[in-house]
């Protein structure tokens, strides 16, 4: 193992002295740990090798580590640099302090008109130049999105991105989570990558604006049908602006791919 807890002795990844476990997923522990060249701190994520050939996924953690390279902007997780040995994979990332916008809307409830907009901006900002690359992040909801310490947004989690091949018109893999994912992702007939990112955008601009979701239902059949009809009513508190961006975007048949992502390019509201 490396690293360990809070009053253990640090260890050293390469120039890193790795200290305290900050989270821990399925195949991964993400580890606190600072660089001893520049004094920077990150977060590294460690993976076993085993468990990965294990559970067969080579190809997705190699995916997913070309795609943050690919992806560098300022609001995007940024990956410094992937080391290995012979049992573990270390993935050094941009170590970021102020937790998940999931944790503020928790605490706080609706945001303000002003930090919805700041945060739906940076968020079209990031996702909009991840698609300019040709990455889909396909998982986009407030637990992905992370605040740095000066509250500016950072999409994060590109495990389930698809980077389709050139010329690869529909993507087919049913992933995200229900309340945010789009109802061409649940039709099983193929769908765009960034028109379903664009749903997913809308879903989080209603939940900072309103401080629930659009679609909420125990019962996943339930759940899709109102997703699959835009079944959902705005609180009396909306601003007139959200209100119309959002009808444009949560529209189960947009009319074409160019005029809901022209949605980017706007100031929007």
């Amino acid at each position: 193992m490396v690293g360990g807890g809070g009053g253990g002795a640090l260890r050293r990844v390469g120039k890193y002295e790795v200290g305290r476990t900050i989270g821990e997923g399925t195949f991964a522990k993400v580890k606190f740990a600072q660089n001893t060249e520049t004094g920077e701190s990150v977060a590294m994520k460690v993976l076993d090798r085993s468990s990965i050939l294990k559970h067969k996924m080579v190809d997705q953690i190699k995916r997913e580590i070309s795609i943050m390279k690919l992806v560098r902007h300022p609001n995007v997780v940024r990956l410094h640099e992937v080391l290995a040995s012979r049992k573990k994979i270390f993935i050094i990332l941009e170590f970021i302090t102020g937790g998940e916008l999931f944790d503020k809307i928790i605490r706080h409830g609706r945001l303000s008109e002003a930090d919805a907009r700041k945060y739906f901006q940076q968020l079209i900002d990031g996702v909009d130049f991840c698609h300019s690359k040709g990455v889909y992040h396909r998982d986009l909801k407030p637990e992905n999105l992370l605040l740095d310490s000066q509250g500016n947004l950072k999409i994060s989690d590109f495990g389930l991105s698809a980077w389709p091949a050139q010329g690869a018109a529909l993507l087919r893999t049913t992933c995200g989570t229900p309340n945010y994912v789009a109802p061409e992702v649940l039709s099983h007939k193929g769908y765009d990558g960034a028109l379903a990112d664009t749903w997913s955008c809308g879903v989080i601009l209603y939940v900072l604006l309103a401080g629930y979701l659009p679609f909420d239902e125990v019962d996943l059949t339930t759940l899709y049908g109102k997703i699959e009809s835009a079944e959902y009513s705005f609180p009396a508190v909306f601003p007139s602006g959200a209100k119309s961006l959002i009808r444009r975007i949560l529209d189960p048949s947009p009319d074409t791919v160019s005029e809901v992502l022209q949605l980017f390019s706007l100031t929007l509201y």
